[in-house]
């Protein structure tokens, strides 16, 4: 099966627009998401909209004509890819304060944006040597690939990404020539944020990826690319590669982390409790923890219960045989060296 040939649409989409009244959009969207059988996530807040879903292509074509009818949304821009299995669990539209939580008050990415480069050209900024290229994703993100040359921050969350930044400046920009700040991340929504705060601090020459890593995935083909990995997002995908085909890697439940299947047959992994990452960092009763959270999945999946984790059970089973099959493989390996 080609990635074209895989059932499920997924839509990853934002817009920065002001909804004076977006508490009033929840639940015709959640309405019209329910009523064709999309799945997902959608962020609601005064600044616009932002979220993830997935459905048959009909699905996904309704939801996004409400969508695009939304004060401001007519041209929001959409990044497309294909998913084997349903990667999510239900339906949620959700109100927030930010669409995408930084915590600085004041920003408007509307009005004081960085630079847009599309996916075509961000190659030749990456190759300038003026350019400071910044991943402003989290640490478990950049963990499963990233450009080559970026900076990681090493940041759990978005919202410390501007002590990074005010922490780091004097360092970055100490080298006596006139850097370009080049930002990228997942879809272009984090990047565009932090683009209008550094510009707020001062900066003028400030770059980000258009449409983020999904629209070069999409655009540039692999074998002109300077990216290196996969791409992290947020669903039971866990990754996708070049051309926006789904990933090899899998997810560690209890500290996020992506895993190999060198990681998985470390000692340290067991499935949903731990993994190398995160092993030395919880404690026994936190594992023990984790581990009767996955019994008790385990549980209702064998009585056959309907319940939200049920279709989570699906694919962790998946999963689970997909996994054991490379584990097996990869210890044939190893004793076959030795």
């Amino acid at each position: 099966m080609t990635e074209t040939d895989l059932p499920f649409c997924v839509a990853a989409l934002y817009r920065f627009t002001p909804f004076e009244n977006f508490a009033e959009l929840r639940a015709p969207l959640q309405a019209v998401c329910d009523a064709n059988g999309v799945q997902g996530t959608l962020l609601l807040a005064r600044e616009g909209l932002n979220g993830t879903i997935a459905g048959s292509d009909a699905g996904i074509d309704a939801v996004l004509t409400h969508i695009r009818a939304l004060p401001g949304c007519a041209d929001i821009e959409v990044k497309f890819s294909r998913a084997p299995h349903m990667p999510f669990l239900r339906m949620k539209v959700r109100l927030k304060k930010e669409i995408v939580t930084m915590g600085v008050p004041g920003l408007d990415p509307r009005s004081d944006v960085g630079h847009y480069v599309p996916p075509e050209d961000w190659n030749a900024l990456l190759e300038d040597p003026d350019t400071i290229l910044i991943d402003t994703r989290n640490d478990y993100e950049v963990a499963a690939g990233t450009f080559e040359g970026a900076i990681d921050p090493k940041t759990k969350t978005f919202r410390e990404f501007p002590g990074w930044f005010r922490a780091h400046r004097d360092a970055l920009l100490a080298e006596g020539r006139t850097p370009r700040i080049a930002m990228f991340c997942t879809g272009g929504i984090r990047c565009e944020k932090a683009t209008a705060f550094v510009k707020a601090e001062g900066l003028d020459e400030v770059y980000h990826l258009q449409g983020g890593i999904l629209k070069y995935l999409e655009t540039v083909p692999k074998e002109k690319s300077l990216w290196r990995g996969e791409c992290f997002v947020f669903d039971q995908r866990v990754t996708v590669k070049h051309g926006l085909e789904p990933g090899s890697l899998d997810q560690c439940h209890a500290c996020r982390m992506p895993l190999t299947a060198d990681d998985m047959a470390s000692p340290q992994y067991e499935h949903g409790v731990s993994c190398p990452h995160c092993y030395s960092e919880r404690d026994e009763k936190q594992r023990a923890r984790y581990a009767e959270r996955e019994r008790q999945a385990q549980l209702a999946a064998e009585r056959g219960e309907m319940h939200l984790g049920a279709h989570m059970d699906e694919i962790r089973e998946r999963k689970r045989r997909e996994r054991e099959e490379e584990i097996r493989r990869q210890n044939e390996k190893r004793q076959a060296a030795h």
